[in-house]
């Protein structure tokens, strides 16, 4: 019992909030991918024979999609009157930061899922999965880097599972990874009741240590040996995922990653034409096209406001 008045002090040797956030969101994370993909399963023998102690892991945003698969889904939801245009481009802002600097900062993170929440808040799974399906065909699917999505069917082909692991939320990311024919996705969990969002997430956002906790859930739940698994990233933040494998990739690295992988003799992949450059130049050129099409959204909005 906590006493009136009485200061309570957090054992240093334990675990810190958000440390305590980030391995309940993994968990969470886990327990929704593996329930998505058990209920999108189908009847027909495996045409590859499975490889069942092996899968490979891909981060979603600049290594499976070009840019950041959130902004999209925003520019989707903005065009459909679900979110304001200043929503929109405060989405993309914070991503340019994000790119530009390399580091999360605490109050854009906590500001997104507050947005992010007061979004869902009182709508359906079932909706939310349906406007990600719309938004994938108009938006996203042009946007799969072919290298990268080549790189997930070796493992595919190999009979192997692949997941994606990423901050979008999983009914977002599921929407992702069915369209290109993956196993499935982890993604950050919003608490859901009956079918209906509340408003809560359970955890915290999917990044940096959450990823690692996700990937980590799921090899118990099935099995996996992750000194067989390979993990691929093109963020320093998610250096905790690549080290939990036996083979960790970067793609589309960004300086830091990119420094580390050289240091630990990780592979280096770059599918992005003639960009293997600047530390600025590079995330810069990748989001201010995201910012441009953000600002795009809210000029055509306003237009048709105008008519």
């Amino acid at each position: 019992m906590i006493l009136p008045g009485r200061r309570q002090f957090r054992n240093p040797l334990g675990p810190s909030e958000a440390e305590v956030r980030a391995n309940v969101a993994g968990e969470a994370s886990a327990d929704a991918a593996l329930a998505l993909h058990e209920a999108g399963i189908e009847t027909e023998e495996p045409q590859v024979p499975l490889d069942l102690t092996a899968a490979a892991f891909f981060d979603v945003d600049n290594t499976m999609v070009q840019g950041a698969s959130i902004i999209h889904f925003a520019r989707g939801l903005a065009a459909r009157k679900y979110l304001k245009s200043s929503d929109l481009l405060d989405f993309a802002w914070k991503q340019i930061k994000f790119r530009v600097t390399g580091k999360e900062s605490s109050v854009d993170v906590a500001s997104g899922r507050e947005k992010a929440l007061s979004f869902v808040a009182g709508r359906s799974t079932a909706e939310l999965a349906r406007l990600g399906e719309e938004i994938y065909d108009e938006v996203i699917a042009d946007k799969i880097w072919a290298g990268t999505r080549a790189l997930a069917q070796m493992h595919l082909d190999a009979g192997q599972q692949v997941w994606l692991v990423t901050a979008t939320p999983v009914e977002l990311a599921q929407v992702i990874a069915k369209r290109l024919g993956l196993t499935g996705a982890l993604g950050t969990v919003a608490e859901s009741e009956d079918g209906v969002f509340t408003g809560r997430l359970v955890g915290d956002i999917l990044h940096g240590l959450g990823k690692a906790h996700a990937v980590r859930a799921l090899a118990v739940r099935e099995g996996l040996n992750l000194k067989r698994c390979t993990a691929y990233s093109d963020s320093h933040n998610d250096v905790p995922m690549l080290s939990l494998v036996g083979t960790a990739v970067a793609i589309n690295p960004d300086t830091d990653l990119r420094e580390l992988a050289k240091n630990r003799g990780w592979e280096i992949r770059d599918f992005r034409t003639g960009r293997k450059a600047a530390k600025i130049g590079v995330p810069t050129a990748l989001l201010l096209g995201a910012a441009g099409g953000a600002l795009a959204a809210v000029v055509a909005r306003r237009r048709e406001h105008a008519v």
